[in-house]
């Protein structure tokens, strides 16, 4: 993988394919670059795409104290290196982190997102302890208990759900990176959809649900639509939390050519 150094220092790894307008890709709770490896090939043709390892994952590095503007900072630094400007598309807790990022005035020209991890009213949020819970799990480096925290706690699955997705193929990754999930805990922060300041944001968005996910997800997209002046929610075909990847490489790719 290509390497940028942050501001503070911290190296973050890279990857860049295809040809055409440039968009980063910025995942979300759990995961690496490699959540795009089926994504990039759709975008590839039309699109220069630039996916990275978010602080403290993969081949990026990290550092001891941990803030959301460093995470900004580093997807400034990936966009820099894509030309100065650039589309981001960006789910789950990166969707919320691409927002802090765009409200602090990083250069995005278009930005899309999928299902920000807020919760509106009729939706109940997080108990109120648990980042603190979570944080003296993970001190204890309990990462197992963490991965079945968050999922509980913060995305509301069962125990049979959870009993599932241990079965996964995915769950060593869960593990690995279970750390940064105090990363996007503290990025969700009271977990509102931040109407007032998303008032004054006009950069054009696209905001992105799957026909098959949970209710508050949806209702977070839409809330988040709603509350952007240049903002237009789109749901697509897809299961919980995951839209039909042809359909959103198709959608993404005419959003940042257009």
């Amino acid at each position: 993988m290509r390497k940028v150094v942050s501001r503070d220092g911290t190296t973050i790894a890279y990857e860049k394919a295809g040809e055409g307008p440039p968009i980063v890709l910025l995942n979300g709770s759990f995961r690496d670059h490699t959540i795009f490896d089926a994504l990039v090939p759709e975008l590839a043709p039309h699109c220069t795409t630039y996916v990275y390892d978010r602080r403290g994952r993969g081949q990026s590095g990290d550092s001891p104290e941990y803030a959301v503007e460093r995470e900004i900072e580093d997807l400034e630094a990936v966009i820099q290196e894509a030309g100065g400007s650039a589309v981001v598309f960006a789910g789950s807790s990166g969707a919320n982190l691409a927002i802090e990022a765009a409200l602090a005035g990083a250069p995005i020209t278009k930005l899309a997102l999928h299902e920000p991890f807020f919760r509106v009213d009729g939706y109940p949020k997080p108990v109120w302890n648990f980042a603190k819970t979570l944080r003296v799990i993970l001190a204890e480096d309990r990462r197992d208990e963490a991965v079945e925290h968050f999922l509980g706690g913060f995305l509301g699955f069962t125990p049979d759900t959870i009993a599932e997705w241990r079965k996964g193929p995915i769950w060593a990754m869960n593990e690995a990176n279970a750390h940064t999930l105090a990363y996007d805990t503290e990025i969700c922060g009271d977990y509102t959809v931040p109407v007032e300041r998303l008032a004054g944001y006009r950069t054009e968005t696209l905001v992105l649900d799957s026909e098959g996910t949970s209710g508050w997800l949806r209702a977070a997209a839409q809330a988040t639509a709603a509350a952007l002046p240049n903002g237009r929610g789109i749901e697509l075909p897809g299961a919980w939390h995951r839209i039909d990847m042809d359909v959103l490489g198709r959608v993404l790719a005419e959003f940042a050519t257009t």
